[in-house]
């Protein structure tokens, strides 16, 4: 009788592995990007993506299998001293990634009108640099933020670079509100998730008196109305900013050693879009269209780098920021970053 019942066991348990080996067998043959579908899912729960139908799902994916392509075959190539890697964005075109995640408004766009300071530089006669300089171990850096799909970088980087001059001058480290600049920045060119430039947004915090905390003025990653109540209990101040001499990378030196500085970069390639650690190298252009924040630099390995504070979550680049190759042979220096450099004063 055992033995019987063993031997039924025995063709159960055959007929479910063929079952199955002939739905893998299906699954192949309909679905051959299987695995493909599977880190799709994989990926989905990791970041909490949700699509509203079938058709948007499939969308995504393809948009997601070439991203994937594109960053396995990057880091297959070696070429470059960084990687790529996969990150919330991985369902987003550069298009479309782009035009939710930037939003520098550069001074080029405007046309001849539109000219930055000439104001003098104070940082000018600075000869003792040192060699490396991180103001996140100064306690002058906030933590990462997340601007999500509002296109106010312009935004994220002002405040950083204030909140690093109110530690210096006060030695208090504040975590600013972005949101108040969106909603009530918006009388001359800032124009909230549409675009800005980070001088308007120091202009427009010295005629405001300060601005308000964080916690007083919450992020809300949309364009509001103007809350002047709020707006109006300032937790810090600044006295004016100045732009540092354009298209001179060891001026910028001289400026990031003094204190945090905002600086606008060309972010819109793919392997900026994806990148996930090392010394950022290109490919990148000078159209100026994201604003982020020099908060120190350093060499590593013979490389020199720019240490920048990103406004895309903790998840992208090196926990929120990203080491930018320094001392190039352009002048414009890596991605633009020293074309329209600027920092607040207190």
């Amino acid at each position: 009788m055992a033995k019987i019942l063993e031997n039924k066991l025995c063709v159960v348990a055959f007929l479910v592995l063929a079952l199955w080996a002939s739905n893998a067998l299906c699954r192949s043959l309909i679905q051959p990007d299987a695995t493909m579908h599977e880190r799709h899912e994989t990926w989905m729960t990791k970041y909490g993506r949700t699509y509203k139908d079938g058709a948007e799902k499939e969308k995504r994916f393809q948009i997601f299998k070439e991203n994937v392509e594109f960053i396995e075959s990057f880091n297959k190539a070696g070429t470059k001293a960084y990687k790529v890697g996969i990150n919330a964005f991985a369902d987003l075109t550069n298009d479309e990634f782009k035009s939710s995640r930037n939003g520098y408004r550069s001074y080029a766009s405007y046309g001849p009108l539109m000219m930055r300071s000439s104001s003098s530089f104070r940082y000018e006669n600075v000869t003792a640099a040192p060699t490396s300089m991180d103001w996140r171990q100064k306690g002058a850096v906030t933590p990462i933020k997340d601007q999500g799909q509002c296109g106010c970088c312009w935004a994220f980087s002002a405040v950083a670079a204030m909140e690093g001059i109110t530690k210096l001058s006060t030695g208090k480290l504040i975590s600013l509100s972005e949101q108040e600049l969106v909603d009530c920045d918006t009388s001359g060119e800032d124009q909230g998730c549409e675009g800005g430039l980070m001088d308007n947004a120091f202009q427009f915090i010295k005629q405001n008196g300060g601005l308000t905390t964080e916690a007083n003025y919450p992020y809300q990653g949309t364009d509001n109305t103007c809350n002047s109540g709020k707006a109006s209990n300032n937790a810090a101040k600044i006295n004016g900013y100045e732009d540092v001499p354009a298209n001179d990378e060891n001026a910028l030196l001289k400026a990031v050693t003094k204190q945090p500085v905002s600086v606008a970069i060309d972010a819109s390639g793919s392997a900026f879009q994806f990148y996930s650690g090392g010394v950022f190298t290109g490919d990148c252009g000078t159209e100026l269209d994201h604003g982020v924040t020099a908060v120190g630099y350093g060499e590593i390995d013979g490389s020199k780098f720019w240490l920048v504070k990103n406004s895309w979550g903790s998840s992208w680049g090196e926990d929120g920021y990203i080491r930018m190759e320094r001392d190039i042979d352009a002048k414009e220096g890596l991605c633009g970053i020293a074309m329209e450099p600027s920092y607040p004063t207190a």
